[in-house]
């Protein structure tokens, strides 16, 4: 089917054409109130054609099993005529990284394995009065690109996710903690049993409700709570928004803009992640890109088309992600953030990852409310807290409620108080909890 597209688009006298085609496998079940309450797979399949056809570009894609190469280009060509005037090249030929991404544990692990995983997760965490929900999802997918300058390549991958949470409801008090394992491999028993153990490590101190501080003080941010702080960095960090002209970064590489502990690097080679791949979907083969090195910004993250946009010498950095209607977009894979941008352990450990010993007064952030709302890029953030924790004296002594947390991610990641052990993966971010001075805390 691919070649066959292709053959028919170099017919119709296109100048340059790529073809993506995708097969993704889904197998989910979902845990509510400690019970198996459902379990299924899906299997979704597609093709996606990108032209360029008078130095226009068109987009077409398909998940019809019997869809005709002939309509596809026809309406790639129709795209095209409406399409804005691109100098867009594709990729040839190369050489592309080896890299572990497909896992047979995980891809032929059956329904009864996944199963006893949602078991040994509910039997950790059950507690009298409290709700447990899990829910797993298992991927097998397979990715191939081929397109008019010679690239034909592809691989195929696994990819497997858990997540569980506890809530509990006291009057109009709701109380919901939960976390998650995602790898490209099925979780050992060591995953599982740490992911319940993080959980419960924050539960225990959540049942004590105390009065929040206030004032500008040290809070910690955990690898879950960082988010906030993160969101306008990355934004900023994105080929995209420079060519927006909205990146406050957009004019500083080389300048030192944060402190010098705090690195960021994209990676789409860590061994073992759901994200890593050794291509993009523009066939642009992976790397590394140091994007922030010890707080000096060195580089963006583009695409194909956004590369093109900015002229200047950009060149994509292998950040092409691609569905099976619209073109490609910008964005991750894996993030490393914290000191020197190069770890890779699983630490769960100690919540705050040993920062709270330190402090006599301030705030545990692990969950905030209306994250990604609103124009954020700027780096200006005010959420309400949804989950957070006093610190006095050393140690965490409660859960506080009707709290919110304010500041500029700019100026608070100017000065990092410390970084935390507890480094860790959350989804395709990995960075340790991070304490930062003089964050505004305020009760409602």
């Amino acid at each position: 089917m691919i070649e066959r597209v292709l053959e028919q688009a170099r017919r119709r006298g296109v100048s340059a054409a790529d073809v993506y085609w995708q097969r993704v496998e889904r197998t989910t079940l979902a845990f509510e109130w400690g019970r198996l309450k459902s379990a299924g797979a899906v299997e979704e399949a597609g093709i996606n054609l990108r032209v360029v056809h008078g130095a226009r570009v068109g987009i077409a894609g398909s998940t019809a099993v019997d869809a005709s190469p002939d309509e596809l280009v026809s309406r790639a060509l129709q795209s095209a005529e409406l399409g804005e005037t691109l100098a867009l090249s594709f990729p040839a030929r190369a050489p592309l990284p080896t890299l572990a991404t497909y896992f047979d544990r995980a891809a032929n692990a059956s329904l009864d394995d996944l199963v006893a995983i949602g078991h040994e997760l509910v039997g950790r965490l059950a507690r009298e009065g409290c709700q447990v929900n899990v829910s797993i999802e298992r991927a097998v997918g397979d990715m191939r690109l081929v397109n008019s300058a010679g690239t034909d390549a592809g691989y195929r991958s696994t990819a497997v996710g858990v997540s569980a949470d506890v809530w509990r409801v006291a009057g109009d008090d709701v109380l919901a903690i939960g976390d998650s394992f995602d790898g490209a491999d099925l979780p050992e028993a060591a995953d599982v049993g740490a992911l319940a153990q993080s959980i419960k490590d924050r539960l225990e101190p959540a049942f004590t409700i105390v009065a929040p501080p206030e004032g500008a003080l040290p809070v910690v941010f955990t690898p879950a709570g960082l988010s906030a702080v993160l969101l306008p960095i990355t934004q900023a960090l994105s080929g995209k928004a420079v060519l927006q002209g909205i990146s406050p970064l957009g004019a500083k590489v080389g300048e030192q803009v944060f402190d010098r502990t705090f690195s960021v690097t994209d990676d789409a080679l860590v061994s073992g992640r759901p994200r890593s791949r050794p291509m993009d979907d523009e066939g642009v083969p992976s790397r590394a890109v140091a994007l922030v090195e010890h707080g000096v910004v060195r580089a963006f993250i583009y695409d194909l088309e956004t590369a093109a946009r900015a002229g200047a010498g950009a060149v994509s950095t292998g950040h092409g992600h691609r569905g099976i209607f619209g073109k490609p977009s910008t964005g991750f894979t894996n993030l490393i953030v914290g000191e020197g941008g190069n770890g890779k352990g699983e630490g769960y450990g100690k919540v705050g990852g040993g920062l709270v010993a330190n402090i006599q007064d301030g705030l545990l952030v692990d969950d905030l409310i209306g994250v990604g709302q609103g124009n954020v890029i700027g780096g200006a953030f005010s959420h309400p807290v949804a989950l957070a924790y006093r610190i006095q004296n050393g140690e965490i002594t409660g859960r506080v409620k009707d709290a919110a947390v304010a500041g500029n991610s700019y100026e608070l990641l100017k000065s990092i108080g410390d970084w935390g052990s507890d480094g860790r993966w959350l989804g395709s971010r990995y960075g340790p909890s991070v304490m930062l001075e003089g964050v505004s805390v305020a009760r409602r």
